[in-house]
């Protein structure tokens, strides 16, 4: 007689609870980052009337790419970025838009997942965490313009290649940021 499979055992959860902490960490630092970031470019972006998010974007995007890079599975960036959303929505901080907010911080994560998935890449080389940055910065930026700045076309394009500049320098700060916590954990004797 055969053995039945048990059924009974728990199921595992795709996130540990370290992921699920990394993805919270690098959401909460994204938002705590953007009414610091945001002000300062705006020096810099005011004159030329380019929205400063679209510049500011490289630097609190790169959080949603750290994030994906530190978990390393399918999806790591989208949960950031939903994570955020909903921080944004529930306590109503900085560049809150109503439930607008829940979009306009998770396709930016899927943008970068979905690069991902195209290079096959989990964020481990530079040009891949280059293309997240550049995929997550462009669409969020294009997402603010097509729901609340509605901005011409000479200005869009304008503020879409400063997103595509900084959003593609954040992904390689993340990039650095990763490989700077890895070697700590490697001299550590820690397996990544």
């Amino acid at each position: 007689m055969k053995s039945q499979p048990n059924n009974n055992r728990p199921k595992r959860w795709f996130f540990s609870t370290f992921d699920l902490l990394l993805v919270a960490l690098m959401a909460a630092l994204g938002i705590a980052t953007k009414p610091i970031i945001v002000p300062l470019t705006h020096i810099l972006t005011g004159p030329l009337l380019i929205p400063g998010g679209a510049v500011a974007g490289g630097i609190y995007m790169m959080w949603m790419v750290l994030g994906g890079c530190l978990v390393k599975k399918k999806g790591a960036a989208t949960m950031t970025g939903l994570v955020q959303g909903f921080i944004v929505l529930v306590t109503g901080v900085y560049g809150t838009h109503g439930a607008a907010s829940l979009v306009t911080y998770t396709l930016p994560g899927l943008a970068i997942d979905f690069v991902w998935l195209i290079m096959r890449s989990s964020g481990e080389k530079s040009l891949a965490c280059f293309f997240a940055g550049i995929a997550a910065n462009l669409t969020g930026t294009f997402l603010s313009n097509l729901l609340f700045f509605k901005l011409p076309a000479i200005p869009l394009v304008i503020s879409l290649t400063s997103a595509a500049l900084s959003g593609g320098l954040g992904g390689l700060i993340a990039y650095g940021i990763m490989k700077r916590i890895n070697s700590i954990r490697y001299s550590e004797g820690k397996t990544p």
